[in-house]
């Protein structure tokens, strides 16, 4: 016999779930567009390193070579952070459904969660395209602070704001 959740999810915990399910779903697709295409992403990684050889790299091949292929791991990182922070944030959300108290604090700490987990995997393909062209990824990665910081910064405020609610549940006072 099926069980019936009586469960109304609010608003920015329901959004919370659903830009963590969509973090998922990046993931997902670009480990997909990896296996069907790698070589195309590869190309158009060195595609455009070569396009900025004289400019960015001063003629150094090694140089140019060398950010192409730590490019490529910034892309895999994007798809290893969508899936991996994705699906933390999406326990984290049942998690706070089905043990925390429903109150703003969960509220917004599902939304950060899911909001954070896209973010920072978003962050780390954009880098991953861009550090070609620029000659660095350290270049990439700092002109990508404004996204970077503030998806881990709400994925790390979300994960701490869920133990918050779980422990003020779990070792709140209880009443009789």
């Amino acid at each position: 016999m099926p069980v019936a959740l009586p469960l109304t999810v609010p608003r920015p915990i329901a959004i919370g779930a659903c830009l963590a399910l969509l973090s998922i779903l990046f993931g997902f697709l670009l480990g997909g567009g990896f296996g069907y295409a790698e070589d195309a992403f590869k190309d158009r990684l060195a595609a455009s390193g070569a396009a900025a050889l004289e400019t960015a790299y001063q003629g150094d091949v090694a140089a140019k070579d060398a950010v192409v292929s730590k490019s490529w791991s910034y892309l895999q990182r994007a798809h290893l952070h969508a899936g991996a922070i994705g699906s933390a944030a999406l326990a984290a959300i049942a998690i706070l459904l089905l043990i925390a108290r429903p109150s703003t604090l969960a509220s917004l700490s599902a939304l950060s969660f899911g909001a954070g987990a896209l973010l920072y995997s978003i962050f780390w393909l954009w880098a991953g395209f861009i550090a070609p062209g620029m000659g660095s990824t350290g270049a990439a990665k700092e002109s990508l602070q404004l996204i970077a910081v503030p998806g881990a910064g709400l994925a790390l405020i979300g994960a701490l704001g869920t133990l918050i609610c779980v422990a003020g549940t779990v070792f709140g006072r209880r009443r009789a």
